[in-house]
């Protein structure tokens, strides 16, 4: 029996066993209750509720099981996404020190338009709401789990001997300058109205940028998830944050998922209040795990110019989702339009290009 499933309709009894059975559990199912949870842009995600006729003890009471969403013409387009959270969960996450769930089965196709992975349910630990943003608390917490993904490879050349793992090249950012400024227009288009004119010209002028920024600074580079924000993380009671959703994952400037975070998560007069602090916070954490030449001034350098992949990844992501724009997604994508063009003219980033 394949583990590799596509709809809702394919988890059964018997498929739910044999994930187990693949894990070392012997279990006997008799029934799954399955319901859709969250609000993926690129996946579906379910709860699954077993009722075992046989398991041992530590069989787990429910789990998580995040599938491929949309046509074949949109699974197309976002397919290196499916085949890059199943690369980080096989040969990444355990040799980093990031808080992620257990993975019981990462799985994807030779076309990459359809992956399997199930999950640990994190339950009762709630996911982050983009925006809502966070409090500074919150931010201290998610940037020193991130320092457990950049430090453990930190300049770690091995990384690029992963066949998944993406660097920029001047052809790639080229593309990617002129895939921005195609998009950026349709998001212009739809959002015109509800961002202000400052926070539009500000989108605009990074299409004129983005093609150089990506190929400036490339070291130090480590392990960076790429979309490090409060809709893809999970907040315990007990403070612990969890971190999902690996499909852009990649090599490329650490300080990028640190001026992502902020630079989207933060209201703009908080993270202009507490920026220094937590940027100190994440350099603390990041010396735990062996970075300790990395000085607080390029840092903040590095923070700096790192501002530029929260437009490219909104404007991106609003316009090549798979999913029909909802209320909900449009307050996502123009919060975070607002607070990342806000950190870019109060950091000055355009001008270190």
């Amino acid at each position: 029996m394949t583990l590799l499933i596509d709809t809702a309709e394919e988890i059964t009894p018997e498929w739910f066993a044999g994930v187990l059975g693949a894990a070392g559990l012997d279990v006997s199912v008799r029934a799954t209750t399955v319901e859709r949870v969250g609000t993926g842009q690129i996946g579906a995600n379910y709860r699954v509720t077993p009722t075992y006729a046989s398991a041992p003890a530590r069989a787990p009471s429910t789990l998580v099981v995040k599938l491929g969403a949309g046509d074949a013409a949109m699974r197309s387009r976002v397919s290196q996404g499916y085949r890059n959270e199943v690369g980080f969960y096989r040969d990444i996450a355990a040799t980093v020190a990031i808080d992620t769930p257990h993975c019981w089965h990462a799985e994807v196709s030779d076309d990459w338009t359809v992956c399997t992975l199930v999950f640990d349910d994190l339950h009762p630990a709630s996911p982050g709401v983009q925006a809502h943003g966070c409090t500074v608390d919150a931010a201290r917490a998610s940037l020193v789990n991130l320092a457990g993904l950049h430090g453990p490879r930190w300049n770690d050349p091995t990384l690029l001997d992963l066949e998944f793992v993406s660097r920029s090249t001047p052809d790639t950012a080229e593309f990617v300058g002129e895939i921005y400024r195609g998009a950026n227009e349709q998001f212009a288009d739809r959002y015109r109205g509800r961002l202000g004119d400052a926070d539009l010209a500000t989108m605009r002028d990074v299409g004129d940028a983005l093609a150089t920024w990506q190929m400036m600074r490339p070291e130090p580079y480590a392990v960076v998830h790429g979309d490090y924000r409060l809709d893809n993380l999970m907040f315990s009671p007990d403070g612990r944050v969890t971190a999902l959703d690996w499909q852009t994952v990649s090599v490329a400037p650490a300080a990028r998922d640190v001026a992502y975070f902020l630079g989207t998560c933060l209201e703009p007069g908080l993270r202009r209040t507490h920026e220094r602090e937590l940027l100190d916070a994440y350099l603390g954490a990041l010396a735990s795990h062996g970075v300790g030449d990395y000085g607080a001034e390029q840092a903040y350098e590095d923070y700096r110019l790192g501002q530029l992949h929260a437009p490219m990844i909104t404007v991106l992501g609003a316009i090549y989702a798979t999913s029909a724009p909802t209320e909900q997604s449009n307050g996502m994508f123009l919060a975070m339009a607002r607070r990342s063009a806000a950190a870019i003219r109060d950091l000055d980033t355009l001008a270190l290009l």
